[in-house]
């Protein structure tokens, strides 16, 4: 048997191939797990643009200059030398783009296991667990593909919510939240204005062309094109939470903003085409914002499993009101995946639209 893979060329992720490995044998303690299906999204992308700086390309290697992306889906455990986890078993959590995945799983628990395969213990841990689905609620298994395209992308949503309210809001009076129609950007916008305390107001800046979706979502107080960032009160204290990646954008809010930004914090780069940002503002560097800090910090804080508990929770309630948002489209076989991919490189996959995928076989 062999595994199928797409793989990206790793500076110029546009440019994808599609290969074939042997299927490696399984040693004591190992499984061998059938990936089912997994959604691509603009965080895919992400990964891709920082997989050397935070290595995502570290998770599941092959040979340079190509890397597979990783993402987030469901598989099917169809070997195994760990009686713990069983022929059958079905999990979640975040997968090579390739037909299965073998794993080493460790720490195991009723609900989840984590892998241990020597290559993955040293990368950030909350990308190494599994979620063991067998004894999940009906209403959470109904919702497989929103758990694939919508809670991942909802957990760094929560997390940034969380730091935001965790820091109380920087001293702003306003959040102003960058690519409001990346599913990140808008699940941030949906926590906030429906924070149950004192709150900031919640400012989404989006394309013209997606001005529409936006409001329709109904998760901010005012929606702002890009090129209307100029019209925006620059004496207004302000937390700037950015998802585009576009160094026009970021630039414009800090010459508007200058020492009224409290805080400037880069996420995603929905904009991966544009310029970055390079230059720093005195007032307030662009400072990346790297989740797994967040998620250790309440690790620690309210006990293991409770932060994804309270994300997961969130994601499910927020995905419930996306679903009149959003269409699914599904592609399967490798050269389609990779079609997909392509497609959401050059930004051309509608916000509106949700991509369930299955690498499968030729």
């Amino acid at each position: 048997m062999t595994i199928i893979q797409v793989e990206v060329r790793r500076k110029s992720f546009g440019e994808t191939r599609v290969t074939e490995r042997s299927t490696p044998a399984l040693a004591d303690g190992e499984v061998l797990a059938r990936i089912d299906k997994f959604a691509l999204t603009a965080n895919n992308v992400s990964y891709a643009l920082s997989g050397d700086m935070i290595g995502y390309w570290k998770f599941f290697p092959v040979e340079e200059p190509w890397g597979i992306v990783p993402v987030w889906g469901f598989a099917d455990v169809v070997e195994s030398r760990c009686p713990a986890v069983p022929v059958g078993e079905r999990i979640w959590g975040f997968f090579p783009m390739a037909s299965e995945v073998l794993i080493r799983p460790g720490q195991i628990s009723e609900r989840s296991f984590v892998d241990e395969v020597a290559h993955r213990i040293p990368l950030p841990a909350i990308y190494n667990a599994y979620q063991r689905t067998e004894s999940d609620p009906e209403a959470l298994k109904a919702m497989e593909d929103e758990r694939c395209i919508l809670f991942p992308l909802f957990s760094t949503s929560y997390l940034l919510y969380d730091y935001l309210i965790d820091n109380d809001f920087f001293g702003a009076r306003q959040v102003l939240v960058g690519s409001a129609s990346s599913k990140t950007g808008f699940g941030l916008c949906n926590l906030l204005k429906r924070h149950s305390g004192a709150r900031a107001q919640v400012i989404g800046l989006t394309s013209p062309r997606n001005q529409g979706f936006v409001r329709a979502l109904d998760g901010c107080d005012e929606v702002c094109a890009y090129g209307e960032i100029s019209s925006l009160d620059g004496s207004v204290l302000s937390a700037f939470v950015d998802m585009s990646g576009d160094g026009a954008i970021v630039a414009a809010i800090h010459d508007r903003f200058g020492a009224n930004l409290k805080l400037s914090c880069a996420v995603g780069a929905t904009h991966w085409g544009s310029e970055r940002f390079r230059r720093e503002s005195v007032a307030a560097p662009h400072n990346f914002f790297f989740a797994p800090g967040q998620f250790l910090k309440r690790e620690q804080e309210w006990g293991p499993g409770e932060v994804m508990r309270r994300a997961t929770a969130e994601s499910a309630r927020i995905s419930v009101d996306m679903r009149k948002h959003m269409s699914i489209r599904r592609v399967e076989g490798p050269e389609a995946v990779a079609a997909a991919l392509r497609e959401l490189v050059a930004n051309e996959t509608p916000p509106d639209i949700g991509v369930i995928a299955n690498v499968g076989k030729r």
